[in-house]
């Protein structure tokens, strides 16, 4: 395999893409080359159309990058060309993850978990011991008093602007009205 530089203005995306890159995403590829640098190529048709690797293009142009390393393709029907993204993308999803290896490799790396496309507070919390890990779920939903009172008050605000409708006819008295907070951490709505 003959890997090739070639200018990004000489590729372009193909007017499908069945992955969706998100901001987020094309921000961990980002951090990702920066960290490592381009690690894999684009492939690409010999006409420049990118057949994988399209979020790290759209990374790359987003840094300013102005080549890249490409592995080019050539004599691809139109109909190979899809079916080679199409399992780009697919054969991919179909691993999985062995945990037990992941957690080795996780406490090797003995609290250094700044890794792209994965959340550092998480692999944090994963390495850490019992101890610790016991202390973040006791204070796991332990708000302050201020904190409560401003939830509820809101809480109450809410409430009182919603118009409340008649029961429809016939239907049976209505349960008491059970009370909610929203968590302002994550939305969830928390019966109380």
């Amino acid at each position: 395999m003959t890997i090739t530089t070639i200018p990004l203005s000489d590729l372009h995306e193909p007017p499908y893409n069945v992955r969706r890159h998100t901001d987020k995403q094309i921000k961990e590829y980002i951090r990702s080359v920066k960290m490592f640098g381009q690690i894999k190529p684009l492939v690409v048709a010999e006409d420049g159309e990118i057949l994988a690797g399209n979020g790290l293009y759209q990374a790359l142009k987003e840094m300013g990058a102005e080549t890249c390393e490409c592995y080019v393709i050539s004599d691809l029907s139109p109909a190979q060309r899809r079916k080679l993204m199409l399992a780009d993308n697919r054969v991919y999803e179909l691993g999985i993850t062995d945990m037990s290896a992941f957690d080795d490799v996780i406490r090797e790396l003995s609290g250094d978990v700044d890794i792209p496309g994965w959340d550092e507070e998480l692999l944090a919390m994963l390495n850490s011991t019992a101890a610790e890990t016991n202390d973040a779920l006791e204070s796991y939903g332990t708000y302050e008093p201020e904190q409560v009172e401003e939830v509820s008050s809101r809480q109450r605000i809410d409430h009182a602007a919603q118009p409340s409708a008649p029961p429809p006819a016939g239907a049976a008295a209505a349960a008491p009205e059970q009370r909610v907070i929203i968590c302002p951490k994550c939305g969830e709505r928390i019966c109380l």
